[in-house]
């Protein structure tokens, strides 16, 4: 175990029977919570926000949704340099270090929760490093990618980001849990507002630990980092990664690259935010998002492309992908369904607090949304389901597709999504507008979990199209970077959310979200299911 791999042949039969499949599996089985614990720690926001809620933290609800579209755009981003990491520094280097990274957000949340008085710009710093967690999925599904067969790759590709993307829905449940008593120590804050567990409200007055939400993870990121150390590979063929450096080697290579995606993060932050005191310094111009994102992706690779010597002429051949036209479709199509599941991820739980948590009252002719809701729902107690859904489905949209073809139950749940979409645009238009919204929660919540659903089996179906539409040496890359793209639904969904919310119309994200699903059932259809099409239901 921990030795470098050489002729790796997984589509050998003989080769997987006696040898392949036993080092694969070892590899899979420690690569799915390091990239749950990934997922918990990047998507931690949208739970934290709200027990803040809860505890009067001395911040609007709009600089709360930023915490999560902070941590959403930097993820986002920082998946675009881990696209390209297993062939530059090996499976193994890469999951370890990257690994070990999410060790400093969590310890700095867990910190910077136990003073009330912790100043909002050192939230905003704390929700931009936690982005290295969503940068981390695309380098375990490249990695993954390279250790199995093409004729079980919506398994085990299914199975890395279905179960690792379990991280959302074990820290939904681990965190308001383990906020309930003092596990590492601290003082206590006590409750303004009514919270709750995945299975019980907590009545306001009741005494909870906060700063528990980040040193949990350090239980389970510590010994990751020992067992990935000893018990995962690199692969040195030539299609993976022929010229891997010493550890240390890779892990600067790793930490170089993943600073270019954070000065460009930072700068599209800084471009995207209003002004807020206490926070960051921003431009002040409040730069369509529309706009900055394009930029963002484009200096991350551009700036990678510019590193001198090996590395760059590394990611000159891997930037082949770009000139495949599948690339690009698929990219669109991923962004559908994985974009969805992590951006709804991340808005659920405030979302449900902001519309259901309040009584919606017209004063002298205006709308307001600040009147408390003894009879809404706990935010806490539901906000988990609809990501364990999304995430629990995913392997089967895997086998699913492995037998039917993935671009036809791709086609199959887009539809499934706009109706579910409308019918939420619907019921939260009803709750928003009603000083009772509790009556029209079940119906809203019963859609979203459909339409999580819907994205866990399109999650699975999208990574067989791509394991079967490219060749071995691009379905990797592909997968990252198509993954990195989708990723910025995390910080869309929540900014779409919080600025709709605002607006008071948040039908309106919901509407927009349709009409981009239908989009893409048209992209699918052209590309892989009409007569003629490229290629025929990969």
């Amino acid at each position: 175990m921990g030795q470098d791999l050489k002729n790796w042949t997984p589509d050998d039969e003989g080769f997987w029977a006696s040898t392949g499949k036993s080092i694969a599996t070892r590899n899979l089985w420690i690569s799915i919570p390091s990239l749950l614990c990934g997922f918990a720690v990047w998507l931690y926001w949208g739970i934290i926000t709200v027990q803040m809620v809860n505890l009067g933290f001395a911040f609007e609800q709009s600089q709360l949704f930023t915490l999560g579209a902070i941590a959403g755009l930097t993820g986002a981003t920082l998946r675009i340099p881990s696209t390209f990491f297993i062939r530059i520094a090996g499976g193994r280097n890469t999951i370890v270090f990257t690994t070990a990274l999410l060790i400093i957000p969590a310890l700095g949340a867990g910190v910077a929760l136990q003073n009330p008085d912790t100043p909002l710009w050192q939230f905003q710093v704390l929700a931009f490093l936690s982005g290295i967690g969503g940068g981390n999925f695309s380098s375990s599904m490249s990695n993954i990618s390279f250790f199995y067969p093409k004729k079980i790759q919506g398994y085990a590709l299914g199975m890395n980001a279905g179960l690792g993307n379990f991280g959302v829905t074990t820290m939904q449940i681990v965190i308001p849990l383990v906020m309930t008593f003092g596990l590492f120590g601290g003082e206590s804050r006590t409750l303004v507002n009514t919270s709750g567990t995945f299975f019980a409200r907590i009545p306001a007055g009741s005494e909870t630990y906060i700063h528990n939400a980040g040193f949990v993870w350090l239980l389970a990121l510590v010994p990751l980092v020992i067992i990935g150390w000893f018990g995962m590979n690199n692969i040195r063929d030539e299609h993976v990664s022929p010229d891997i450096p010493k550890p240390l080697g890779a892990f600067a290579t790793i930490t170089g690259m993943l600073l270019i995606g954070f000065a460009t993060a930072a700068f599209g932050l800084w471009l995207l935010l209003p002004s807020v005191e206490g926070g960051l310094p921003t431009s002040g111009l409040g730069v369509s998002k529309w706009l900055v994102l394009p930029v963002v992706i484009a200096l991350t690779v551009l700036g990678l492309k510019m590193i001198p010597g090996a590395v760059g002429e590394n990611l000159t051949r891997q930037y082949k992908i770009f000139g495949n036209r599948h690339t690009w479709a698929m990219t669109v199509i991923y962004t559908m369904t994985f974009g969805s599941f992590i951006g709804y991820s991340a808005a659920l739980a405030l979302t449900i607090k902001v519309v259901f948590g309040f009584s919606h009252i017209e004063v002298d002719g205006v709308m307001t949304h600040d009147t408390a809701n003894p009879d809404g729902p706990s935010a806490l107690m539901f906000a988990w389901m609809g990501p364990f859904i999304g995430a629990l489905i995913r392997p089967i949209g895997g086998m699913m597709a492995d037998k039917l073809g993935g671009a036809r139950v791709t086609q199959w749940i887009s539809i499934v999504m706009v109706a579910s979409a409308l019918g939420v645009a619907y019921f939260i238009q009803q709750a928003y507008a009603s000083a009772t919204p509790e009556q029209h929660f079940y119906p809203f919540l019963g859609l979203f979990l459909i339409l999580f659903a819907a994205t866990g089996i399109g999650n699975g179906s999208t990574f067989r199209t791509i394991a079967v539409a490219f060749n071995k040496e691009q379905a990797g890359p592909v997968l990252g970077w198509t993954a990195a793209v989708a990723a910025y639904g995390a910080f869309i969904i929540p900014k779409v959310f919080g600025e709709q919310l605002t607006a008071g119309t948040p039908e309106y994200a919901l509407y927009g979200f349709a009409a981009f699903y239908v989009l893409c059932i048209a992209i699918n259809w052209w590309f892989y299911l009409r007569p003629g099409a490229y290629i025929q239901n990969p």
